[in-house]
């Protein structure tokens, strides 16, 4: 999973993502990876209009989105 995210960050890849938080909710979300440190991903969330960080553990399935994000 790791080396997925370090090569969409130095593409600038957009992914699609579920994600299972602190409280258990899942959610999908479209980012774009900015930095990627040891157990946790900087990213921005194209839902969230922010930049939000996850933790590798909670990310369940990561790929490519076949949606153009801008």
């Amino acid at each position: 999973m790791k080396k997925q995210l370090v090569q969409a960050m130095k593409t600038a890849q957009t992914l699609l993502i579920y994600y299972v938080d602190g409280d258990g909710h899942i959610t999908e979300r479209y980012i774009r990876v900015l930095e990627v440190k040891n157990n946790y991903i900087t990213a921005y969330c194209f839902w969230r209009k922010k930049v939000r960080t996850f933790s590798i553990s909670g990310i369940l399935t990561a790929g490519r989105s076949g949606k153009r994000v801008i």
